[in-house]
């Protein structure tokens, strides 16, 4: 059997936005995410699409100034082809897209990926540093009625 052949890319045509979202809309960071706020999101990022074959099998996108700061988000490869490294070379190649070259920060959150990000030189924030966060629990909501 012949190897199979490992695409990431940031062709926006080419991303299958029903794939990204079936994935986003149960994801335990964007669970119940609208289509439409989806949409907006890839809208206002750098999309990285993962493809195995040809089909989608992963995504990323990265939410920058082009310049100083950039936030890594919603990166995922689905179920069953995780373990195979292909997370890895997603990460790899977000990092080295050259609209990111030379930023002071990168940022992300996550809840059970630590061992995929650290080998990156992603570490936990420095001590003299509070993160914080304003959530609002329905944005969500109002985003469905408005697309409705």
């Amino acid at each position: 059997m012949a190897d199979s052949v490992i695409e990431i890319d940031c062709d926006r045509q080419r991303l299958d936005l029903a794939f990204v979202h079936s994935f986003l809309v149960r994801a335990h960071w964007s669970k119940g995410i609208p289509f439409a706020t989806m949409l907006r999101a890839i809208e206002h990022s750098l999309p990285f699409g993962l493809y195995k074959d040809g089909k989608q099998i992963g995504f990323a996108r990265v939410v920058t100034d082009h310049a100083t700061f950039a936030y890594l988000a919603d990166v995922f490869v689905i179920e069953g082809e995780r373990g195979k490294g292909y997370g890895k070379r997603l990460v790899e190649a977000v990092l080295a897209h050259p609209a990111v070259q030379g930023l002071r920060r990168w940022m992300l959150v996550t809840r059970d990926a630590e061992h995929l990000y650290r080998p990156f030189a992603f570490t936990d924030p420095r001590q003299t540093h509070k993160v914080l966060e304003r959530l609002n629990f329905t944005s969500y909501e109002s985003d469905a009625q408005t697309a409705a």
